[in-house]
């Protein structure tokens, strides 16, 4: 994962590139970015599928040699057309990934150290994030279209290591037994009512954090005139924090209360990194504070948030749960950076920070009033 994720370059300056080198406008590169998270629903769902009948090993392999492939392909694309059209199977097969890499933490953790394991698993994509946004952001300046060829490379590379490293890993067939009463109950996902309303509070949130990685690069350039360098010791910052602190903070705070508690509060300060966007002074302060809140809140939140889920999965379900959850962040793609950019441009960067801030507050209440469904209970 880590040397995956450290050549992660090509989504996170995907605006830019579409704006600084292809000179599309703003509203277009919002547009390609929706149509990479509309394959991603595709992927996702697909990945899910193909988790509980061909196994985790299989899709996990398939989506990083793919991927790689289509990475250094759209790089020598230049036709806004041909770019929707590539940036879509990139993300289909791409995106099946994440499914798979969710089934297979399941897997080689224990319910107790679960969350411990996707925080290391964080750790191992934040440190490569730290890595490919601070190399990013300089090769940005220097030559575009190298950043294609490392995120093609490091996905191919990975995939070879993990070939090698970890055995491959076929699915056994669970068979259930009518006296199982949890297994019947929990047999589909679409019957955990609680699930279904955890997806759609993720969805909002989820809508509200794709902004860290399109409109907001572009608010650092255009409204902040920060330099492609230090926007990408920006990003670099974000997975820097999360690689030194996450795996403490979980430590430290796992098993002391209710997972929903630290998501809701991981969510809400989120919301106040988008508030700070329209309150502070605009340099480069602003950006440091705003970006150091919203990690903070990220920490609290993702590595719960999925360990809240996957409490509730079965080795038999677990495809359907990672597929749902991660087609919620999908569709959050999709909406996302279209939407955030058409806000963008015609009603200013001021109105969407507002807009952003708000929805993490409603995301973060809903998160709450699960916590305080479930204690009812």
């Amino acid at each position: 994962m880590f040397v995956n994720r450290s050549g992660t370059m090509v989504v996170p300056f995907m605006t830019l590139y579409l704006t600084q080198s292809r000179h599309f406008t703003i509203g277009q590169a919002g547009v390609v970015l929706s149509i990479y998270g509309a394959g991603a629903v595709c992927g996702t769902f697909l990945g899910g599928k193909l988790v509980d009948k061909i196994g985790f090993h299989v899709v996990q392999l398939f989506a990083l040699i793919g991927g790689g492939i289509l990475f250094m392909i759209l790089g020598q694309i230049a036709s806004y057309p041909y770019i929707c059209f590539f940036v879509f199977l990139l993300s289909i097969i791409n995106e099946s990934f994440r499914p798979a890499n969710y089934a297979a933490i399941a897997h080689y953790s224990r319910e107790d150290n679960r969350t411990r394991s996707l925080s290391l698993n964080r750790l191992a994509i934040n440190m490569g994030w730290a890595l490919g946004g601070a190399f990013g952001g300089f090769i940005l300046a220097k030559n575009v279209h190298l950043l294609f060829w490392v995120d093609g490379i490091t996905n191919i590379l990975a995939a070879v290591l993990l070939h090698f490293v970890l055995s491959p890993y076929h699915p056994q067939i669970f068979k259930l037994k009518k006296t199982d009463e949890t297994a019947d109950k929990n047999s589909s996902v679409y019957k955990d009512k609680s699930f279904l309303l955890l997806i759609l509070f993720t969805l909002l949130f989820a809508f509200c954090f794709w902004q860290l990685f399109t409109t907001q690069p572009v608010f650092y350039r255009e409204i902040l005139h920060l330099s492609f360098p230090f926007i990408g010791f920006l990003m670099a910052m974000n997975g820097a924090i999360i690689g030194v602190f996450e795996m403490l903070v979980v430590f430290h705070l796992e098993n002391k209360r209710a997972l929903l508690h630290y998501v809701s509060i991981g969510v809400a300060l989120t919301g106040l990194s988008f508030f700070i966007l329209d309150i502070l002074p605009r340099n480069q302060w602003l950006a440091l504070i705003s970006m150091i809140t919203v990690t903070t809140g990220e920490m609290l939140t993702m590595s719960f948030l999925s360990a809240y889920w996957m409490g509730r999965t079965t080795p038999f379900n677990r495809g359907q749960y990672a597929s749902l959850y991660t087609s919620g962040w999908s569709v959050a793609q999709v909406l996302g950076p279209g939407i955030g950019a058409l806000i963008a441009q015609h009603y200013g960067f001021t109105s969407l920070w507002g807009i952003t801030g708000t929805i993490c507050i409603v995301s973060a209440l809903g998160y709450r009033g699960l916590l305080w469904k479930e204690s009812a209970v």
